[in-house]
């Protein structure tokens, strides 16, 4: 399907202003892979025309399939798994230790995504730290896309999916088989609140923060939205609370009020005291 220059920078501006993300120019074939489905279900045939419908409207349903297509939704279950034994082997268990008068931790996933990382997470403490079972625990799960959330919301995955990281004794205790798809089991999915939340814009609400998870996300932005993203967390995080980011993220030069801190072979960020 034909795009001209004019329609590109369309596209990468619509999506830069909504949801910051820079597209290089580079990403042409990434546009023409994530949006000639759209078109398609539109009934155009190219592009361009759907440049052109996007033009003609005022922002709304199809500017959000747009800016949901472009977004990167790349996950799995355990992806690095380093992280979650940092989780296991030091974090939680030194969390559980500061947090045993008031048995509360709160935590945050801030991009989602279909829901593979906070199901992740959720499975880790039960297997490891059974205990948990009778703390407050609040658990938000957000992302920029509705159709994102609504995925995690829901827990449906395919067999492709589940093979992506799910151990197999673990995929049968916390799942149920239906059909050519597997559910995650209700008792787990209700430890979560689902929402919608662009990071450039309005913030929830948020209890202070014990552990965020915000890996792989930051690369997307340009320095001054780093910036103010990271500011925001500076302010929703415990004073010894974790930032968890992607492994090629860091803080350094965008916020030195976060130190990277080593642990369990791989990295993660504390307020500094």
């Amino acid at each position: 399907m034909d795009i001209d220059a004019n329609g590109l920078a369309f596209i990468s501006d619509l999506v830069r202003t909504r949801a910051a993300i820079v597209l290089e120019p580079e990403k042409e074939y990434l546009i023409r892979a994530r949006l000639e489905p759209i078109a398609k279900d539109e009934g155009l045939l190219s592009l361009n025309d759907l440049v052109s419908k996007l033009r003609m409207a005022p922002f709304g349903a199809l500017h959000k399939r747009v800016i949901d297509a472009m977004t990167t939704n790349e996950t799995s279950f355990f992806r690095d798994v380093a992280p979650f034994d940092a989780l296991k082997e030091v974090i939680l268990p030194e969390l559980m230790k500061s947090r045993a008068a008031n048995k509360s931790l709160n935590f945050w996933c801030g991009a989602s995504s279909s829901g593979q990382e906070p199901y992740t997470v959720a499975i880790l403490m039960r297997e490891q730290f059974p205990e948990l079972a009778s703390w407050n625990i609040k658990f938000v799960a957000t992302d920029l896309s509705s159709k994102m959330v609504s995925r995690t919301q829901e827990g449906k995955y395919s067999q492709l999916e589940v093979n992506r990281g799910m151990p197999a004794t673990l995929l049968m205790k916390y799942f149920t088989k239906k059909g050519m798809s597997w559910s995650v089991n209700e008792d787990l999915r209700k430890i979560f609140e689902f929402k919608e939340m662009n990071l450039i814009g309005q913030w929830l609400t948020f209890p202070k923060l014990d552990i965020v998870f915000l890996r792989n996300v930051l690369i997307y932005f340009d320095t001054e939205t780093k910036k103010q993203i990271l500011g925001k967390i500076r302010q929703n995080l415990s004073p010894d609370g974790y930032l968890f980011l992607g492994g090629s993220e860091t803080t350094l030069n965008l916020d030195e009020a976060f130190e990277r801190v080593p642990v369990s072979g791989t990295s993660c960020y504390r307020l500094k005291k």
